[in-house]
């Protein structure tokens, strides 16, 4: 199973000071070394993390795949077309949200010209993927547009198991609408992993590459692991926090071990 590294966060922490330390670029032999297989940035709408120049600068110097994420505005779609990263994953956004809450709505009127975004990429040799929620519509959805890898949406997987599994309840960020019995939250994330699973096996059977992401850490991963079909996870917040105190080679080295 392939790995791919967000580096996001990276660009938070230098943001959130508004100088230009530290800089996402110099993760990228760091990244290499520990194992990773793949770089990923989101250059949102806003720019509230990585920019313009980090886009261009780590695509021209990266040694090993960068997968871009970006939502179908027009004018990052003409970003994304001119630097040709080796993927574009394309996925929603809202100005008000703290991070990608959950996957595509493929019905919505804003989505409705995603294919032609979608062909306009692959004109130009870019992989394309869409960040779905996990279910049958949505990769049915995703086979008529034509991309050739989905991702699965993590997130309700991945916020069950805080509430049950660690303090998260405890916390100014608990989940209201989880804070449940532990019984009703240990049936909850059955049911979430197995629509995870039926997503994984229905993509497989229309010929969809399947990558999974958002909210995966170093307590929850293994369960996604063992999901047969999945080939890539994309795992970002989790790794640099731990960076923090282990560093960045030794959090990605631990990430990778888990995998395995």
């Amino acid at each position: 199973m392939l790995l791919g590294v967000n580096i996001d966060h990276i660009a938070v922490l230098r943001e959130a000071r508004a100088i230009n330390d530290p800089d996402p670029l110099d993760a990228l032999p760091i990244a290499k070394r520990a194992g990773a297989n793949q770089i990923t940035i989101h250059l949102r709408e806003d720019r509230r993390h990585i920019n313009d120049i980090d886009v261009k600068n780590i695509i021209y110097s990266s040694h090993l795949p960068v997968n871009l994420e970006c939502s179908v505005d027009p004018d990052i779609i003409e970003i994304v077309a001119d630097l040709r990263p080796h993927r574009a994953t394309i996925v929603p956004e809202r100005r008000e949200e703290l991070t990608t809450e959950g996957g595509l709505d493929l019905n919505e009127p804003n989505f409705a010209n995603i294919d032609k975004s979608v062909h306009y990429l692959k004109a130009r040799e870019i992989e394309t993927s869409l960040f779905i929620d996990p279910t049958k519509e949505a990769i049915r959805a995703a086979k008529t547009i034509g991309v050739e890898w989905v991702e699965l949406h993590t997130g309700e997987y991945a916020n069950i198991y805080a509430m049950l599994y660690s303090n998260l309840s405890k916390t100014p960020h608990s989940i209201k609408e989880l804070e449940l019995d532990r019984s009703k939250l240990k049936q909850m994330l059955k049911r979430s992993l197995k629509r995870l699973e039926e997503a994984t096996k229905e993509a497989e059977e229309f010929g969809l590459k399947v990558a999974a992401g958002h909210g995966l850490n170093y307590q929850n991963v293994k369960s996604i692991c063992e999901i047969d079909g999945i080939l890539e996870l994309n795992i970002g917040q989790s790794i640099i926090a731990r960076s923090v105190f282990t560093g960045l080679e030794v959090a990605i080295k631990d990430m990778r071990d888990i995998i395995r």
